[in-house]
């Protein structure tokens, strides 16, 4: 990590400066990038800010969100208690509830129609596809600007992505998940645990601990803050305490780890729920997962293309599906005694770049 140049907060991009143009890229569209890439090494994570207009829509979406869980039963049927099942990874649609995690979610993925046990449709929350299609175009312009940081050739990643638009009979491998933390007139399992933050803040946490998305790139946009994310020393800290209404957290997942050889670290995420219960609502949040198709492998033959080293662990392909449903511990992620990263140019100099350096152990 080249400590002169490190982020002292996490990184903050405008989406507008990430859109690519033919011929050079400007100047805002590199020292985005280099921000994004950093503030992904550092932080793994950063806040990315949507045109103004899009406010309105983010907002109402939230809004649809907490009047949806608030007529649900206290009490879900057993039929809608799961807990993650990974082999339903790209069949999940509509209502479910994980007692355990104290959490509901409505799971909005295009081409599959979510049916209530009593073969009832289901009234979903409002302005769903709207909400899908802004936060998919933004993951997919986050996954295109980290292939420029790498110095990969444009797109690379289109082969295991779904279509745009999908083609018919298909079902998006893509979710939108608006997620309800907390809601108190749900009676989850509500199994905590305490931790004392480095301010000596007392916080409180779902006892499953942290979690790590197996997306490609994951956008998150919450009505309350809560959302921690722990960094490259190792150190937990509130990522979304001081988002403004056309804002949202971004981070990389699984996927995009595995395709990239390793060079880009997935979030490790945890939610607090301490402040939630005094509110009626618990807290809600739109949760878009960028998710390779399941038939596709994901492979590091670009990484060697562009010329970087690729660990034996990455040099056979992996069936996605297979991907999505083995384990993956964290300690194996984050322990490794060395590990490739990225080492950043000053403003002065963003461009393509990427140099393997060795970086002590988290």
């Amino acid at each position: 990590m080249a400590g002169d140049d490190s982020l002292p907060s996490l990184g903050r991009v405008k989406l507008t400066d990430l859109i690519p143009s033919e011929g050079l890229p400007s100047d805002s569209y590199k020292l985005s990038v280099s921000t994004l890439s950093q503030s992904f090494a550092q932080y793994s994570a950063a806040v990315i800010q949507f045109p103004a207009a899009d406010a309105a829509l983010l907002r109402s979406s939230l809004d649809s969100a907490r009047l949806y869980f608030q007529q649900r039963e206290a009490y879900p049927s057993a039929d809608m208690i799961h807990t993650n099942d990974s082999r339903e990874w790209c069949k999940t649609s509509g209502y479910y509830a994980d007692p355990q995690l104290w959490q509901e979610t409505y799971d909005y993925r295009p081409g599959l129609t979510p049916i209530e046990p009593s073969n009832a449709m289901e009234l979903p929350p409002g302005g769903l596809p709207d909400i899908f299609g802004l936060l998919g175009k933004a993951a997919r312009g986050i996954l295109d600007a980290m292939s420029y940081c790498l110095n990969l050739r444009s797109s690379p990643f289109t082969e295991i992505l779904d279509n745009v638009p999908l083609r018919s009979r298909e079902v998006s491998s893509s979710v939108l998940s608006v997620c309800c933390h907390a809601r108190p007139s749900f009676h989850g399992a509500q199994h905590h645990n305490l931790t004392t933050q480095d301010d000596g803040q007392l916080m409180m946490f779902h006892d499953h601990g942290h979690q790590v998305d197996k997306s490609l790139i994951s956008v998150v946009k919450s009505d309350k803050a809560g959302l921690h994310v722990r960094d490259f020393h190792g150190r937990w800290f509130l990522v979304d305490g001081d988002l403004g209404p056309q804002e949202a957290v971004v981070y990389p997942g699984l996927a995009l780890y595995q395709a990239t050889a390793g060079y880009v670290n997935p979030a490790l995420h945890r939610t607090e729920i301490n402040n939630i219960p005094g509110n009626m609502y618990g807290r809600c949040s739109l949760v878009f997962k960028l998710m390779p198709k399941s038939m596709t492998c994901l492979s590091c033959s670009e990484m060697r293309a562009a010329g970087h080293g690729v660990e034996a662990q990455f040099q056979i392909p992996v069936p996605v599906d297979d991907f999505m449903q083995r384990s993956h511990p964290t300690d194996q992620l984050f322990n490794r005694n060395t590990f490739q990263s990225f080492s950043f140019p000053t403003a002065q100099d963003a461009g393509p770049w990427i140099n393997e350096m060795l970086v002590q152990d988290l």
